[in-house]
Parts: C-alpha cells; structure tokens; sequence
C-alpha cells in the first residue's frame, strides 16, 4: 500500500498532475477526519488525532466510481482500525463524482437517533409514571392533577383507534434511525385498498425496530409503495395504560392488540386498514439470538380468528436481522431462569431479558446502543380468507396452516438475498 503525501510544488518535475488528483490530495491533508490512518501529516504527526464518528462505525466514505477509475477512501479519526486507508487512484478528467461521503455529523445524528429509541422503548413508561406521582408531592401538584383528569377522560381512546400525527411519523429524526443499520422495505405484492388487512410480522426480536421504523412511520415510504392503506401497529394493552408514554405511541399510530381495538379498527366503514401485529410476541423475544430464527406460531391462531372475523387478507411479513442488533443471553427452556422469565410473563404482559449492543462511544465496550446490522423488512403476498362471524376449528386450523406455509416460503425465496444462509430455516415452536 502506497501511502499518500502532501502535495508540494517541488514534487512537480515538469507537467502538471491532474487537478482533480490534486484537490483530493490536499483534501486528505486539510480535513483529519478523511486522512488514511497509519499516514500522518508532516505539520501534524505529533498532534493527537481529531475527533471522529462514533469509534467503530461505519466508514465516513464508500466507494465510488468515477468512469474507468476508482476512489476508495476509509475513514481515518480515531474510529478506524488500521490498514484500513486504500491507494488513491487517478480518475478520469472527463467524468465527475458524486459526494458519497458520510459526515462525522450525519454518524452522530444515525447513533442519537438509534439510541433515543432505544431509552424512550425501555424507560418513558417508569420515567413518567413516577414523575407524575412524584410531582403530586411538589408545588406543582396541579400538573399531575391536570394530567390524571385528562388520562381519566381519554381513557378509551387507545381502544378506538387512537390518535395519530402524521407530522410526527414523517419526522426526519427516522430518517436518520433508517440509515444507521439501515432498515429497509421490501414489496412482493401489491395490497389493493379495497380490503382490510392482518399483518402479522416476524419476528418479534428484543424491539421491534423494523416493524415499527416501516410501519409506524413513513420513512421507507410505505404509503408509496401500498397506496390507500393505513397502517396500525398493536402493542400491549398495558403500555397504553402508561402516562405520557400512551400518548407518544398513539402518535405514531400504536394502538393495543386487545380484541375490541383490533375489532374497531377493522370494522371501519373505510377500506385499507390494515392492523400490524407481532404474533410471536413478548415469548418469542427470548428466542431473539443472533443467527437463529425460531418463531412462536405453532399455537398462535388468534390473528387467524380475527382474520376470518372481519374477511380480512393475511399478510406474512418478515424482518430479516430483527434478532441481529442485539447480543443476547439464552436459558434452557428447563432452567430455573427460564421459569422466571414464563412467570414474569403470566403477571406482568412481557418477559425480562438479558441483552446487550454496543456502547455509545466505543465498540469495543457494551452498552445499549443496537449493532448496525441491516434488517430487511419483506411483505409477502396477501392471502384471501372469507368473512366468517362464528369461524370454525377446522376453517382456523385451514388458514393458519396456510399462512405458516406462506411465511416459510417467503423466508426461503429472499434469506439469500438478505445474507441469511441457504442451509438456514425457520423453526416453529
């Protein structure tokens, strides 16, 4: 590897280099951030390195194609491992590059916004319950009371669809949550806005990021991709009982996976609704390891019954690398932890777990920041399932074998593609 110098008059023997080289060159030099580690600066080599992007992250560049040649530059700063800088080819004078370049900024802007999801899934709901009743205790107990008065009068509202701000679901922080693994939407199918729909995604993982970044918002454009419909992601009934926290999911159009608001949903007069639900739920998270892909469907035949309900199209969704983000502690399903877990479960609605990601300042440290792993979220093809008020056990037993069968073979044709192995399938507990 060659290692780059700085540009100087006297290193010009007679013609001079392409301009275009040049600028590069000096760009090298002028910005830290951009220098090939291992190669530093004569006016800099005793200085301590500039600041970069979130140690371990993503390069700050990516290769580009400039006609015939190429530019491959790896970020420098204190982030880069070594030998990771690449010779600087001459490109052609007749062709331009466009920036691919990604900023110490738009990094940091990626790990806040992947980090805010993070603290707001796992701690707005305590935080604000106990402020609320910690202020009751204060000068300014009136808040408090203001508050319960209106939660007390709102109270049903979760249960008729709840109350959603578009603004809020097409705010540009999700774009940035996107890019940081990145997140994308995948369409097999079209879904026509003259029916209803049950989305039931898999699987569940430890958060639900790509359900909730393509369905609960419109950064990957899912409103462009399945005109005319309107999308309901469900969560447990109990978070919705939380103060403050019920209102920030209502606002992205969360509603709970209680019988009557899924009944409500589906029973309106308008076509295209179409209700997201994590069928595996809080048991299929202790199966969130990485590499692995067990789901709990065997015995989950309640979305089937709503289905058949309301005539409603089954729709197999799956989230490649949902279980990748995290690091996480499995127990036997005989240990006594794994009791624990079930019984905690059977109480309280959801199943304590032990994972971990990466620290926010270093990737050699833990913490809760998620690795950047892609999730590819893909919608499969609608399945049609007729009306029926009072289904049967056989007609339940029918469609949810037809349904697992179709989310099976929707794995199969994209877990390539999606970097999964081919020797690799689903296992249904």
């Amino acid at each position: 590897m060659h290692s780059l110098q700085p540009p100087s008059s006297a290193q010009r023997p007679g013609a001079s280099p392409n301009r275009l080289t040049q600028a590069v060159q000096r760009s090298f030099w002028r910005y830290p951030a951009l220098r090939i580690q291992g190669s530093p600066s004569p006016h800099t080599r005793n200085r301590p390195p500039a600041l970069g992007g979130p140690e371990g992250l993503v390069p700050l560049a990516r290769e580009t194609s400039c006609g015939a040649q190429t530019f491959l530059v790896c970020a420098g700063g204190p982030g880069a491992p070594a030998g990771r800088g690449h010779r600087l080819q001459q490109a052609s004078p007749q062709t331009s590059c466009g920036p691919t370049m990604k900023s110490v900024q738009k990094q940091w802007l990626e790990v806040l916004g992947a980090y805010q999801y993070v603290l707001t899934f796992l701690f707005m709901g305590p935080f604000f319950s106990l402020l609320i009743l910690f202020l009751l205790f204060t000068s300014f107990w009136s808040v408090s009371v203001l508050y319960l008065v209106w939660l007390f009068l709102d109270w049903d509202t979760p249960k008729q669809g709840g109350r959603r701000f578009e603004w809020i679901r097409n705010s540009a922080m999700w774009k940035h949550v996107r890019d940081y693994y990145p997140v994308k939407l995948v369409k097999t199918a079209e879904l026509p806005p003259d029916r209803n729909y049950v989305l039931s995604v898999h699987p569940h993982g430890i958060m639900c990021m790509g359900a909730f970044c393509n369905f609960s918002t419109d950064v990957n454009g899912f409103s462009k991709k399945f005109p005319g419909i309107q999308t309901s992601v469900t969560g447990l009934d109990i978070l919705f009982h939380l103060p403050v926290y019920r209102d920030y999911l209502m606002s992205y159009g969360l509603c709970p996976v209680s019988r009557q608001s899924l009944d409500f949903i589906l029973s309106q007069p308008q076509r295209g609704q179409a209700v997201i639900i994590m069928v595996g739920g809080a048991q299929e998270s202790l199966y969130a390891i990485p590499g692995k892909h067990c789901l709990i469907l065997r015995n989950r035949k309640g979305f089937v019954r709503l289905a058949l309900r309301h005539g409603a199209s089954l729709v197999p969704v799956y989230s490649f690398g949902e279980n990748d983000i995290f690091k996480f502690k499995a127990f036997a399903t005989n240990s006594w932890q794994y009791m624990c877990q079930i019984t905690f479960k059977r109480i309280m609605g959801f199943s304590p777990c032990i994972f971990w990601g990466r620290g926010l300042f270093s990737a050699n440290s833990w913490g809760l920041l998620p690795f950047a792993r892609p999730i590819t979220t893909v919608v499969g093809r609608p399945i049609p399932v007729p009306q029926r008020l009072d289904p049967t056990e056989e007609e339940v037993d029918h469609y949810h074998m037809l349904f697992m069968e179709a989310l099976e073979q929707l794995f199969e044709d994209h877990k390539e593609s999606c970097g999964v192995l081919a020797s690799t399938h689903l296992t249904f507990i």
